[in-house]
């Protein structure tokens, strides 16, 4: 018996589970366009805020897509903290319609659906050619799947309603909450999913294995281990993302610490009574603990919402901004639980690129600058700068294959090697500024004097490299194409002040107007300039035949 209880339950939460992400991720690719119009028209209406969290997250099936999905916009710029705390309370509500989805098994008889459920979302999701069809048939054979997953376990637990060890073992949960809190939360962290956790304590409940005063520490512990998801998600992102993950630990912690009492004493279970009155039965007991759960998302968010600054205080508190500035290497924008939403993600990458391209620039400026004003306080800078677009260039190039992996629009997979082939010319154009860097050092150590004449002629490339890359930065954040062609016309003329400044050093050296050694390292100044602006011909020539015009494009200014 022991091991068919085993087997069961292992089976009956991998079908469950199965099912829960089947249905989320068909949800979310259905959803996941309307998401980023419908987040862009956030305002700091907390109320509104709320809404549109307890909305998405319902509609997902999943509290820790969304909180992980909040953590990524806010960490990538889309969403302000504030903003953030709205959406993770909203979650929070959002998450417990799972346990009313579960409850149907037990008032409805709803799993005798699964089967043509698993079998007609197989179908969609086989045969259908259409993209949205075939998201809308894993979502239907992910929730026959959840029902298959809640009978197998119903099963599974049956053996153990006739054990009176293991109902008293359940039973002090009833009798000490705070164990059931520790429980509850231990589970759910090691499940990584909330609502698995609600429905095995529904399930539970149904065979009689738990009453419905032990079911509620059950339930609270479950919204602490949650949590866990976020902070994972946090890890090595911006200070703001790490806060979002903060809020959503700090909002169910404190919840729970202030509810504990009432449950305690035996009045929070009296207040669930009050509201679905009449005799507590098992066909009834999982819609109590759902209401249970239910209740208790929604007075923690009416207490904390006009405290909604006073928690942002509090893990502001808790998060102080470190020391020091952040390490230019590191993403800013990047987050790969985008990536199912290949629109947003491109968005982000994009963003990516401009910030290494203007890193790039300003290493060369920083490197130029140096020898103009004859200071190498700044020089320093540059060899960190280049590292830093070379781990740039990695992880954007990681993060471009990835998303070529998932199923995209046309207009997506046109662009992506167009930005890859970007990519590659500023890790370039940081490769020749620490040239420049390497050489003004050196001209400053040895004190070597250019004549007025060629000093001239390498600030005529550099102001024209300068005014090309303005304008291929322009061109880029823009999509413009006319920007490209203005960037072409420049890069001629940085090709024949090149061939000029060539000339003209070859007749200083002629008539010992410079000298040799000084000739050499003007030649290695033109030259390094000369081919930064052959790199970013490359990235104007890419725009000019490379980039498909969307919607998408017009909408990036919104963000």
């Amino acid at each position: 018996m022991v091991r068919e209880i085993i087997f069961g339950t292992i089976g009956g939460l991998g079908l469950f589970l199965y099912g829960m992400r089947l249905m989320s991720d068909g949800l979310k690719s259905i959803s996941g366009e309307k998401l980023k119009r419908i987040l862009s028209m956030l305002t700091k209406n907390r109320v509104v805020a709320v809404m549109i969290g307890a909305g998405f997250t319902a509609l997902i099936q999943s509290s820790s897509a969304m909180t992980v999905m909040t953590v990524g916009l806010v960490n990538t710029g889309f969403l302000n903290l504030t903003q953030a705390i709205g959406v993770v309370m909203g979650a929070n509500i959002g998450t417990t319609f799972t346990a009313w989805l579960v409850s149907a098994f037990a008032v409805f008889k709803i799993s005798q659906y699964a089967y043509p459920a698993i079998g007609i979302g197989f179908a969609m999701t086989a045969l259908a050619r259409r993209r949205s069809t075939k998201n809308w048939g894993r979502s239907l054979l992910g929730f026959g799947l959840i029902f298959l997953g809640l009978a197998v376990l119903k099963d599974s637990f049956a053996p153990l309603k006739d054990s009176e060890a293991i109902k008293n073992l359940f039973l002090n949960f009833g009798q000490n909450p705070i164990l059931g809190v520790m429980v509850g939360a231990l589970t759910t962290v090691l499940v990584q999913s909330s609502s698995v956790t609600v429905a095995i304590i529904q399930v539970m409940a149904f065979q009689g294995l738990l009453d419905f005063q032990s079911a509620i520490p059950l339930i609270l512990g479950d919204n602490i281990g949650t949590t866990i998801t976020a902070q994972l998600a946090a890890m090595g992102a911006n200070i703001n993302a790490r806060r979002t993950a903060n809020v959503h630990t700090a909002f169910n912690v404190i919840g729970v610490m202030y509810m504990l009492p009432f449950v305690w004493f035996g009045w929070y279970p009296r207040l669930i009574d009050f509201i679905v009155p009449g005799t507590i039965t098992g066909a009834t007991i999982m819609v109590n603990i759902a209401m249970s759960h239910t209740v208790f998302n929604i007075l923690n968010t009416m207490i904390f919402l006009p405290l909604t600054k006073v928690l942002e205080r509090l893990v502001i508190w808790i998060t102080p901004m470190g020391k020091g500035g952040r390490v230019e290497g590191i993403p800013q924008h990047l987050d790969r639980t985008l990536l199912h939403t290949p629109q947003m993600a491109l968005i982000q990458a994009r963003r990516e690129v401009l910030r290494m391209a203007e890193i790039s620039i300003e290493a060369v400026r920083i490197a130029m600058n140096g020898l103009f004003e004859r200071d190498s306080k700044r020089l320093g800078e540059v060899p960190h700068m280049e590292d830093a677009v070379d781990g740039l260039q990695r992880e954007i190039t990681n993060y471009m294959v990835d998303l070529s992996k998932e199923d995209l629009a046309q207009e997506v997979a046109d662009e992506i090697p167009v930005w890859l082939h970007s990519i590659n010319d500023f890790e370039k154009v940081g490769d020749h500024a620490e040239n420049l860097g390497d050489l003004s050092d050196r001209v400053l150590d040895a004190k070597v004097k250019f004549s007025e004449e060629a000093d001239q002629e390498i600030k005529r490339m550099y102001e024209a490299v300068s005014e090309m890359a303005e304008l291929i930065i322009s061109a880029l954040s823009s999509m413009n194409e006319q920007k490209a062609h203005e960037a072409l016309k420049v890069e001629r003329r940085i090709n024949d002040y090149h061939i000029l400044s060539r000339e003209a050093n070859l007749r200083r050296l002629n008539s010992g107007q410079c000298e040799p050694a000084s000739g050499l390292l003007f030649i290695d100044y033109i030259l390094n300039l000369e081919k930064i602006g052959d790199h970013l011909s490359n990235i104007a020539i890419a725009i000019k035949r490379g980039f498909h015009y969307s919607n998408l494009e017009r909408e990036q200014s919104s963000f």
